[in-house]
């Protein structure tokens, strides 16, 4: 991976002096104060999960059920500021990215925690409260940004999970580079990432049998090296690749392919290709690993309406795997509320309805329902196949003016249901209802 960072930048350095080059970004820098922005984002979740037909929380020998309770609810409240700089004038420029992220506990319980909001203390109990700050220092040449230091990333192989109050966070080196109309390149090393629930540098951990003796170990990320390219052929179609290696896990390459075609003034069809290729590496750390994993989601928009239809496979030795590199490493379709239906051999389908009320004259007001179904899935020591399905119902309003502009509520509501085969490497039945309610306030 190190020659190929270095490919990239002597790309996008001889990209400067292309006929297709864009306008410089750091020719137009206002300097390092002129362009900085500072601002607060604020993230209350109530998150409850009803296990169904015996299932639990935290197990307890004492209790009849085996469990603690039969249900996870907590309520927490996150608050993040955001800083970013602008870039020094020159040819070169300098600046600096910086975030703090605090935690509250709204509401918990030592029998009902588990939702993902918060750490634990030495007697199992949720932390009050929690806050870290981190930064990174930035430098632009041209259209070309390299970062160092404390990010957060979305790449379709690295990819930080913000599906809580607060987000992960990673350590490393990114580049990224528009030095041509239509194409961005990246490459980065990144060396720890943080959990969603604690504050520790390095926190985020995988769990793993690896000597197969029934007990597990953690681990932490050693080393991730990831490169991605993404071109725009036309304003209708793009395509995408990209690959990581992380050190002692496993290896991915990816491709997307997305094409819209309007069919009418407010009529459309769009297609989106998504293909994940997995192997393990080195020592292995989260077992075996060697899959395949494709996509492809067809919709058709029609004014207010859209309807989309999905098909997933996942093949090969194993399913697919990933957090270590990132809990929001999964860009593919049927990855949703609570299972991504990607075990061994699964194959899934998708119905989905949007619906934006916009053109009924409630604007800021939408609507979404899917539903997935898996099957086929391979278990060991299960003869008959793994099947799961899952219903989603979702709804969303956003404050379009006065005082509460841009505040957002939320409703996610989840039924997920599977056989014995499938609970053995997916989920439990269960339920999951959130309440989220978000606010963005812009301090520079």
């Amino acid at each position: 991976m190190q020659m190929m960072k270095w490919s990239v930048i002597a790309l996008a350095v001889a990209a400067g002096t292309s006929q297709m080059a864009l306008a410089s970004n750091q020719s137009e820098s206002k300097g390092f104060v002129e362009d900085s922005s500072f601002d607060l984002f604020s993230r209350a979740l109530y998150m409850n999960r009803d296990y169904k037909n015996g299932a639990g929380n935290i197990e307890d020998a004492n209790k009849a059920s085996g469990f603690k309770s039969g249900y996870r609810e907590e309520t927490g409240l996150g608050i993040r500021g955001l800083f970013e700089s602008g870039f020094t004038e020159g040819t070169v420029g300098f600046g600096i990215d910086a975030h703090t992220l605090s935690s509250i506990k709204l509401d918990s319980g030592q029998g009902r925690t588990g939702t993902g909001q918060f750490a634990l203390n030495d007697q199992g109990e949720p932390e009050d409260t929690q806050t870290e700050a981190g930064a990174a220092v930035k430098a632009r040449l041209s259209n070309t940004v390299l970062k160092h230091g404390n990010q957060f990333t979305a790449s379709p192989v690295f990819a930080t999970d913000d599906s809580r109050i607060l987000p992960e966070v990673a350590t490393g080196t990114y580049l990224t580079s528009t030095e041509i109309e239509g194409l961005e390149l990246s490459a980065g090393r990144f060396t720890a990432l943080s959990s969603q629930t604690a504050t520790g540098r390095d926190s985020n951990t995988m769990s793993s049998d690896q000597d197969g003796d029934g007990e597990t170990e953690n681990y932490t990320l050693k080393s991730a090296n990831i490169f991605g390219a993404s071109y725009s052929f036309t304003e209708n179609f793009s395509g995408a690749f990209h690959a990581s290696d992380v050190e002692d896990f496993w290896t991915k390459k990816y491709v997307n392919l997305n094409y819209t075609v309007a069919l009418a003034d407010d009529q459309s069809l769009g297609f989106d290709f998504n293909y994940y290729k997995s192997d393990d590496q080195g020592q292995k750390l989260a077992g075996d690993l060697q899959n395949k994993l494709w996509s492809i989601a067809p919709s058709y928009t029609l004014g207010a309406h859209t309807l989309t239809l999905a098909y997933q496979r996942s093949s090969g030795d194993t399913g697919y795997n990933y957090g270590i590199d990132g809990n929001g490493t999964i860009f593919v379709a049927n990855s949703v509320q609570i299972s991504d239906f990607m075990a061994k051999d699964e194959r899934s389908y998708q119905a989905r309805y949007d619906l934006d009320m916009t053109s009924y004259g409630v604007p800021g007001l939408s609507f979404m329902t899917r539903y997935v179904t898996g099957d086929n899935i391979s278990v060991d020591g299960f003869e008959q196949e793994g099947k799961e399905h899952e219903f989603n119902f979702e709804t969303k309003y956003v404050v379009q003016e006065g005082a509460a502009k841009d505040l957002s509520l939320r409703l996610r509501n989840s039924i997920y249901r599977s056989n014995e085969a499938a609970s053995e490497v997916s989920y439990t039945d269960l339920n999951d209802l959130r309440l989220i309610a978000e606010y963005p306030l812009d301090i520079l």
